[in-house]
């Protein structure tokens, strides 16, 4: 059924072509294929179209609804019918549109609030000739409003990154919280690979925004850590991250638009809660080593017990140097001779398992001069070093000229010290896999080197006796 009446339509849009569709029913055609409900009225109030969505709205079909006389007696109830048609009508001779809401009544019964807009059709000679309306359900229009709201909340005031992702893994749109964030410019951002914002994690982020452009959103929040390229370096940070797939409401299939991609910086709180869980740990290691240091017979076997305790989840591989008999003993000119350190313990190389006493035979370990471990006795305080950033066999070349393990970039050097003597260096090495140490490492070194100290200091004192 057409949605209008054809006479004089054809005119205005020119005659029909052969083969070609009628003006009118490409009139027809593009009412009903409309998301909004339409009606229009003559200038006699007269109804001269109606299309399918207020058909749907209020269950009047074209043919009932058009030709009528206004909404009285049928899609208003009586009281409102004058009221409401002479708003209507009053759009005909003001300028622009006018915004209405209105209570009509369904074919049912029922009644149903709608918004309208409603503004005056011109004649060929410029004149008023009647009236359109279009108008649809005013909880499906707040719906709307609360949409485009929501949306321009979230890209202005909100206090968490958004940023939209096209099907290319490329930022769309990112809010001024997220620019913030990326320490880059809202449009400076945009259509970039994330391989040339993220320095680390870009992988990662990719993998998930895959993952959900195929599959759909997570079922829960994800945490990532990501390291940005700064003007003042690389910055590590967490972000806890939520995912949305975006897909068009206008195909008949979901077509993926895109990801939505939400998320918080997380890292303060993240760090507190691994610092206070390594805490914890490097704690309990500490006293199960004191537990099980006092059970050993040989207090030089203590101070091993105390180094395997601390190796755990700290370093890959351990040193004890003990320092040698008489290291500041004057030479023939009367100077002092330098550091002799003397490995007394280490852990194995090769494969996992407890340290080993060595340096029976009391051989000075080929330390050259400069070495961490002598800077570490003459300074009688901590000494980090490590390779840095170099190739693996330059990395390798570089531990086996300090006579550690070939694996070894990063170092932690701590002085042995008891009853105010210096009595050698516990050394803490990691491999390429592990960071490198840091101050709060440090400390931690110094609080087994005491310990290893006092057990090394009780082992002298036990021989001498």
């Amino acid at each position: 059924m057409s949605a209008s009446r054809r006479s004089g339509t054809t005119d205005e849009l020119g005659p029909d072509e052969p083969g070609e569709p009628g003006g009118s029913d490409l009139l027809a055609a593009l009412l009903d294929g409309m998301d909004a409900a339409l009606c229009a009225f003559d200038a006699d109030g007269v109804v001269t179209h109606w299309n399918r969505e207020a058909e749907r709205i209020l269950g009047w079909t074209a043919a009932e609804a058009v030709g009528r006389h206004g909404f009285a007696g049928w899609a208003v109830r009586s009281a409102d019918a004058e009221e409401v048609h002479a708003r209507l009508m009053s759009a005909m001779h003001a300028p622009g549109r006018q915004v209405h809401e209105f209570a009509l009544v369904t074919k049912d019964g029922g009644r149903v609030l709608v918004r309208t807009q409603s503004a005056a059709v011109r004649g060929p000679d410029g004149k008023p000739a009647g009236v359109y309306c279009a108008f649809s359900e005013v909880h499906a229009q707040i719906d709307l409003e609360r949409s485009i709201a929501l949306s321009e909340a979230l890209f202005e005031d909100a206090a968490w990154g958004v940023v939209l992702i096209d099907a290319d893994l490329r930022p769309a749109v990112v809010n001024a919280h997220a620019a913030r964030a990326l320490g880059i410019g809202r449009t400076s951002a945009l259509g970039r690979p994330l391989g040339e914002l993220l320095a680390q994690g870009v992988e990662e982020l990719e993998a998930a925004l895959t993952h959900v452009l195929a599959e759909g959103a997570p079922p829960a929040p994800a945490e990532m850590w990501v390291t940005l390229r700064s003007s003042q370096g690389e910055k590590r940070r967490c972000w806890r991250s939520g995912f949305v797939r975006l897909a068009s409401p206008l195909a008949e299939e979901p077509v993926p638009l895109g990801v939505g991609w939400l998320f918080q910086d997380v890292t303060e709180s993240r760090q507190s809660e691994q610092e206070a869980a390594l805490l914890r740990f490097r704690t309990n290691q500490l006293h199960r080593a004191a537990r099980a240091a006092a059970e050993c017979e040989n207090p030089a076997e203590a101070a091993t017990v105390h180094l395997d305790f601390a190796l755990a989840g700290f370093a890959d591989h351990a040193l004890i140097d003990r320092v040698a008999p008489s290291p500041r003993a004057e030479g023939p000119d009367g100077e002092e001779t330098a550091v002799r350190l003397v490995r007394l313990a280490a852990t194995p190389t090769g494969a996992p398992g407890p340290s080993l006493l060595t340096g029976a035979a009391g051989l000075p370990v080929r330390y050259e001069p400069g070495h961490p471990a002598l800077q570490c006795v003459e300074r009688a305080g901590a000494v980090r070093t490590d390779a840095g950033s170099v190739p693996a066999e330059r990395a390798r070349e570089w531990a086996l000229a300090r006579q550690w393990p070939g694996d070894a970039v990063h170092a932690l050097c701590a002085v042995l010290r008891s009853r105010g003597r210096t009595l050698g260096v516990v050394t803490f090495l990691r491999g390429s896999g592990r960071s490198r140490f840091e101050r709060s490492d440090t400390a931690y070194a110094e609080d087994v080197a005491v310990r290893i100290a006092a057990a090394l200091d009780l082992a002298e004192a036990v021989r001498e006796e």
